[in-house]
């Protein structure tokens, strides 16, 4: 074999974390962890500004560089670049290490902040953030696995990990109100030049601190071109029928057209995977059920974070009359919130025996803050709306961090990198999905309608999460 052997199987019916990884030269030092974590943190921040903060800006992009028409293209080229890349480049972190990964994508990234705020022309601009695109892929699938490769042990892991999915949700939320600041300041432009100067921070922290942890192999390891090409459409696929076929402006041929590629390829995929010992995409990452259901439930975590941060404004403004300042301050809690919930998760989890009782408990959460959510209207007292708001964030806090960590427990250590990937990309497809679910009703129909829909839809989906969440037999064992 090419890779190092599985580990022994945990307990029947149970995913436990497994044993010590065999990575060279643990860190030992506490600063240089500290540090490294903190390079990690800059670079999640870093994605989640990147990929958020040019919805307010294209406005101004757009009636300056003119191209209507290709107004949807400038999110989609991000989008579907990112998505495609995240498997991909978690797979190669397990294969080759993390870090020159991390250190490339900053490049990239912020060689493409650059030329979106030289952009003059449209084409020129999504060129730009499909690039972008790419390198924020990069930095989701090795970041996300990046704690595991630090911390082995899943007990201490969990805190820091809790840290890294709160700076990606806060950061998300941030982005489209520091686009506009910036915007309304100093020009679309400049809002660009975030991304660089952030870039820089990040990069010259992780040069220094982050470890170069590489796996072991028994023979040099090879990279499955042909299962990376069938990964990237079976991923990239599904991505362009939402936002091509099926969007504001629906083109259903074409968006079937898509749907047929996606199914063709994820069955050559599992085929051709299944006759290699270094496949792109190992399919042991889904043997258990419990894998299973957590990328289920990524997906639906996905949509109802971004329901409510997409619409959330819209529903502010349009039913309840509050100005966008106003608007902004309600929305407030549930980004500021989910650092509370990550928190309070990583103080619990330790003493936990079941630890995916903490899901359950923060999809109740995150169903009670939809459903108050789904009653506001004119005249709502504002203490209502924040305490909604927040609570929604507190549960989602308890959610994100532990989808990505009981992935890292259940998956073998050869493959924690493409196993955090798939569930940041089945978030990512879950986010897609929602949007555009409630995208369609309110072009149909009304912005009421459409968002009172998409409560409700998110309010289902908490539900299916609880039920999910509840069959994901987890138990806590220290390596």
């Amino acid at each position: 074999m090419s890779e190092n052997p599985p580990h022994p199987p945990s307990q029947p019916g149970h995913a436990s974390p497994r044993p010590p990884s065999d990575l060279d030269s643990p860190v030992e030092d506490q600063r240089q962890l500290i540090l490294a974590l903190i390079g990690i943190c800059a670079v999640v921040m870093l994605v989640a500004l990147d990929s958020t903060i040019v919805g307010t800006t294209l406005p101004r992009v757009v009636a300056e560089l003119g191209g209507m028409p290709l107004y949807a293209w400038v999110g989609t080229g991000y989008l579907l670049a990112s998505a495609i890349v995240i498997p991909i480049f978690g797979r190669l972190g397990d294969l080759f290490g993390r870090k020159y990964f991390i250190l490339v994508s900053l490049g990239l990234v912020s060689l493409g902040s650059v030329l979106c705020g030289i952009s003059q022309s449209m084409p020129h601009l999504i060129a730009a953030r499909t690039l972008q695109g790419v390198g924020g892929g990069m930095m989701i699938a090795t970041a996300f696995a990046a704690p595991a490769d630090l911390f082995p042990d899943a007990m201490r892991r969990v805190r820091w990990q809790a840290l890294i999915s709160t700076s990606f949700a806060v950061a998300s939320g941030v982005g489209p109100l520091l686009g506009g600041a910036i915007t309304e300041a100093f020009g679309w432009r400049a809002a660009f030049f975030v991304s660089p100067v952030m870039g820089v921070v990040g990069f010259v922290m992780l040069w220094r601190y982050f470890p170069p942890l590489k796996p072991r192999h028994d023979t040099p390891p090879r990279i499955d071109w042909l299962g990376g090409a069938l990964l990237a459409l079976a991923v990239g696929t599904p991505m362009a029928a939402l936002e091509l076929g099926f969007s504001t402006h629906p083109r259903p041929v074409l968006g079937l057209l898509f749907l047929a590629v996606a199914v063709v390829s994820v069955f050559l995929l599992v085929w051709y995977e299944r006759r290699l010992e270094q496949p792109m995409f190992p399919l042991r990452v889904l043997e258990r059920k419990e894998s299973r259901l957590l990328n289920v439930v990524g997906v639906m975590t996905g949509a109802v974070m971004f329901i409510l941060i997409y619409y959330g404004p819209l529903l502010l403004q349009v039913e309840v009359g509050l100005s966008p300042t106003q608007a902004g301050m309600i929305l407030a809690p549930l980004v500021a919130c989910i650092p509370i919930g990550s928190v309070i998760n990583g103080r619990l989890f330790p003493r936990q025996s079941q630890p995916q009782r903490l899901m359950v408990f923060g999809a109740l959460l995150l169903a009670v803050g939809c459903l108050g959510v789904m009653f506001l209207e004119r005249g709502s007292s504002m203490a209502f709306a924040v305490v909604s708001f927040g609570l929604a964030g507190v549960g989602m806090g308890f959610i994100i961090p532990n989808l990505t960590l009981f992935m890292q427990m259940i998956a073998e250590r050869r493959d924690v990198g493409v196993a955090s990937a798939l569930i940041q990309t089945m978030r990512t497809l879950g986010s897609a999905v929602g949007t555009a679910l409630v995208g369609l009703v309110i072009a149909r129909t009304s912005v009421n309608t459409g968002i009172e829909a998409g409560m409700v839809m998110a309010i289902v989906l908490c539900a299916a999460m609880m039920v999910l969440s509840q069959r994901i037999k987890m138990k806590n064992v220290r390596r």
